[in-house]
């Protein structure tokens, strides 16, 4: 349920704290975005919105929706768009960031010339979309902390006329925002927090970076839309596994820290032995899940101990689930196929693979994407399940669009 349509302020007051709950029961940021971003909609009637968030001085693009030019639950590259504002009276987003006020505009093309900002066009005229009314909205946090700015765009009525944002529009969705920004913070926590611990693992093994572990995050997040989309799940059911999802495989192989030096950093193949010590990182990635408190730590568990496995059987670790606690359990004695190993492994599989193979590493120069895809296709039905490489061929261009935002830097 929405912030719908409202009756009267206790009615608005009441919806508000129930959906701002909800909120707060999310724990990845981009969920937490898409959350108040969808409920800020439907409360206005706006068509499309978008979310910026502070990195220092600018204003990094973050969220969108638009109902006109996207699918709702599809698989979207617009979302992973990479670029800043600066936090300047300039634009509409960098004036409303300063001011820290709201700001309303019946026709953006209509906007007083002697205003400091003004409305850029560009993207109305790529894309053919017209914006209209807008409502701008600081995202202030607790201690007044800015944490971002949200646009609403194009106000409809009930006959679908884009129309100017009513008075209860900016009266009531400023009020959630002000409750939901605290769990923006919150989700940027969860983020930082697990990338804290991958910089642990990336002392021990240099292909664990930050953009990588960000890069099979978000594949696992969008091949996981789609499949679910195909099979008609509700849309909040979606949104909550995704949720668990992204953070999850982002701590895939977080179990490389209790392997050595000495296999982590060999600039050439593994012998035989030393594979075999590499196979107990997952078991080491899962252990730390042992006292399960959430599905997330559920979810990382099933990840780091089955993101190995094989479509066809012969992956590894290949033991049962209550082996994992064992002092020696037998690597192998429990071998897995197909359905039996977790969907969300059999989609992390997928994506880490592809990265490994899409990324330089010290053995090696990145492979050429048609190569890379050949990979995927030739394994499709052994080492994959082909479902989710058909998934990840379809939406393959926010593949690309994800591969574009979190690009791997010198030093990281």
């Amino acid at each position: 349920m929405g912030i719908e349509r409202l009756e009267g302020r206790d009615d608005a007051v009441l919806k508000i704290l129930k959906i701002t709950d909800e909120v707060n029961q999310l724990k990845d940021v981009d969920t937490i975005l898409d959350k108040i971003l969808q409920e800020s909609r439907s409360f206005s009637g706006a068509d499309a919105g978008s979310i910026f968030l502070v990195d220092n001085d600018r204003l990094i693009f973050s969220y969108v929706q638009n109902d006109t030019l996207f699918k709702a639950e599809a698989a979207n590259a617009a979302l992973y768009q990479n670029f800043g504002i600066p936090i300047s009276e300039e634009s509409i987003v960098g004036y409303v960031a300063k001011a820290r006020q709201s700001l309303t505009i019946d026709d953006a093309y209509e906007l007083d010339p002697t205003l400091p900002f003004s409305f850029n066009k560009s993207f109305d005229e790529k894309s053919g979309f017209r914006t209209t009314s807008m409502l701008t909205i600081p995202l202030i946090a607790q201690e007044s902390r800015l944490v971002g700015v949200m646009q609403l765009i194009n106000a409809k009525n009930e006959s679908g006329a884009v129309v100017p944002f009513s008075d209860e529009a900016k009266t009531y969705i400023p009020l959630f925002c002000n409750n939901a920004s605290v769990a923006i913070e919150r989700g940027l926590m969860n983020r930082e927090l697990i990338l804290r611990m991958m910089q642990m693992a990336e002392l021990r093994d240099p292909a664990e970076t930050g953009a990588h572990v960000q890069r099979v995050g978000a594949y696992c997040a969008e091949i996981y839309g789609t499949w679910a989309a195909r099979r008609g799940h509700k849309a909040k059911e979606i949104k909550n596994t995704r949720d668990n999802l992204r953070l999850a495989a982002m701590l895939h192989d977080v179990g490389k820290v209790g392997i050595s030096d000495a296999i982590l950093k060999k600039p050439a193949k593994l012998t035989n032995e030393e594979y075999d010590i590499m196979k107990w990182h997952t078991v080491y990635g899962a252990r730390l899940f042992k006292n399960q408190t959430s599905e997330l730590d559920r979810m990382s568990m099933e990840i780091a101990l089955y993101h190995h496995e094989k479509w066809a059987g012969r992956g590894y670790p290949s033991i049962p689930r209550d082996q994992v606690w064992a002092k020696e359990p037998s690597l192998g004695s429990a071998p897995m196929n197909g359905e039996a190993i977790p969907l969300s492994a059999r989609i992390c599989a997928v994506a880490d693979v592809y990265d490994a193979l899409a990324s330089p590493r010290s053995y090696k120069d990145p492979f050429p994407e048609e190569k890379c895809l050949g990979i995927l296709e030739k394994d499709a039905g052994t080492h994959f399940d082909p479902e989710v490489v058909e998934i990840f061929l379809e939406i393959f261009d926010v593949i690309k669009a994800i591969r574009d935002k979190w690009v791997e830097t010198p030093g990281t």
